[in-house]
């Protein structure tokens, strides 16, 4: 693994590593804090206002990388980052090793016990359906690489199967069958079939998993690719927008978008009905659909102007990287991107993809990629160092622990405050009993006080801090 030294980062956040005030002095800083009737620390109601926090910079506006720059970083990430997929790239025939090894180094039969929504144990016999239902001896010694396009939101799942399935009985937010979800527009190579139908094996930029086959219609390469590039186009801005109601297309009436999903607009009269509606008052935008062949279409549908929308990508500031992720506060905590939510990877995700920059999809990938800048932690690394690297810490920075990420927003009297997506959070009271807050959703708190267990905090189980932004 590469460890890159704290200078790398950049030439003022070494100058403020020298001049941090002592770990201990931060420390105490957390015995301060008020708890209010909410039981959150240190968060009063004025601090869930992003213009709080971005009225406390001195340079909000700054561009920290351009157009050209995200660009080159994006693809730096798709050719040096492993968990990425250059879809672009794939060969004209696919090998049948390697599609067998995209389905067995995801969809491994469970070693430990998984139960139902009821709380009952998966039995063994359902558990070989699963296994059953990949198909694994119908995979082709070489397949011709087919193309496809995702018509709306939807998840992506360890197993071909719809079954949620948890560690715990009764613990029933975590499916542990889960993986993550795709939006309307996501280019994927569709590799293989389930042995029912029902279900695609897809290999999508950031993620290769089983997605419902109706979500997915498949196309010509070109097309699929010329619908990725085509401009003059529409980027969703806000958590989520929907296209207005519409009975003449039932395929594209009230499409789901997510923050950062880009729409191109349509090439269509704007002074004619489209889907019996005058669209002055909306973007024409086209979006992917089933022909009535079964394969991939393309129809307009429309998209209020009053909507959260941008022409272009969002620039990269640290006003914007505020601004953009407190739309998501309090949403609820959706493993994986489930409960039409996201979870904390998919939450920095999204609000780094509405101004074009591209990350991995989880957090193991997300802290050690090498397209980006990190300062790395080994568990034995003094206190002094941690709390150093916390002191250095810009708007937009993320922060690593084992199976978790925090963007930090701010500092308030030398605590730090972090906004995440998180389905925990725990603090030491002033009675030295530990105290769940029972966050479950995107929330602001201050760092420090987040503890796991009362011998341990969050500052102590730092693996990285990631600088997306390589400024100048």
């Amino acid at each position: 693994m590469l460890r890159l030294p704290v200078s790398v980062l950049a030439p003022a956040l070494a100058l403020a590593l020298l001049a941090v005030a002592p770990a201990s002095a931060r420390d105490a800083s957390t015995a301060t804090l008020p708890v209010p009737a909410h039981g959150v620390i240190g968060v009063q109601d004025a601090y869930f206002s992003p213009g709080f926090w971005v009225s406390r910079l001195q340079h909000p506006d700054q561009v920290l990388m351009d157009r050209a720059a995200i660009d080159a970083q994006n693809a730096e990430l798709v050719r040096a980052d492993k968990s990425m997929h250059d879809l672009r790239a794939l060969p004209a025939t696919l090998d049948g090793n390697t599609v067998r090894g995209w389905i067995e180094n995801l969809s491994g039969r469970p070693e430990r016990p998984r139960y139902d929504l009821d709380g009952v144990r998966v039995p063994e016999a359902s558990l070989d359906a699963l296994v059953a239902n990949l198909a694994l001896d119908a995979v082709p010694a070489s397949q011709t690489t087919r193309f496809g396009m995702v018509l709306h939101r939807s998840a992506l799942r360890t197993f071909p199967t719809d079954l949620r399935v948890f560690s715990n009985a009764g613990d029933t937010d975590i499916d542990r069958f889960q993986e993550s979800a795709l939006f309307p527009g996501t280019p994927v190579a569709i590799v293989h079939a389930s042995k029912d139908g029902q279900w695609l094996f897809v290999v999508s930029p950031r993620y290769a998993a089983w997605i419902a086959a109706d979500a997915v219609a498949e196309g010509d390469r070109d097309a699929v690719f010329a619908y990725a590039d085509k401009a003059p186009y529409r980027v969703v801005t806000g958590s989520k927008v929907e296209t207005v109601f519409t009975p003449e297309q039932p395929q594209l009436s009230e499409r789901q978008l997510d923050m950062g999903v880009r729409v191109p607009l349509a090439n269509v009269a704007a002074d004619k009905p489209v889907n019996g509606q005058h669209p002055y008052a909306s973007w024409i935008v086209e979006l992917p659909m089933r022909g009535d062949d079964g394969k991939l279409a393309f129809a307009p549908a429309l998209l209020q102007k009053i909507a959260d929308t941008q022409a272009d990508y969002l620039p990269l500031t640290r006003a914007n990287l505020i601004t953009q992720a407190f739309k998501f506060l309090g949403e609820r905590y959706g493993w994986g991107h489930s409960y039409n939510a996201r979870d904390c990877s998919g939450f920095v995700s999204e609000i780094y993809r509405s101004m074009g920059v591209q990350l991995p999809r989880n957090t193991s990938a997300q802290s050690v990629s090498p397209a980006f800048q990190r300062i790395h932690f080994e568990a034995g690394d003094a206190r002094d160092k941690r709390m150093a690297a916390v002191a250095a810490l810009d708007v937009g920075d993320l922060i690593y622990i084992p199976g978790h990420v925090m963007m930090y927003v701010g500092d308030i009297d030398g605590m730090p405050y972090v906004i995440h997506d998180t389905n925990g959070g725990s603090y030491l009271g002033a009675d030295g009993e530990i105290h769940s807050m029972h966050l479950n959703g995107v929330s602001l708190t201050p760092l420090l006080p987040l503890r796991f267990g009362k011998d341990h905090d969050y500052v102590d189980r730092i693996t990285n801090i990631v600088r997306v932004a390589r400024q100048k």
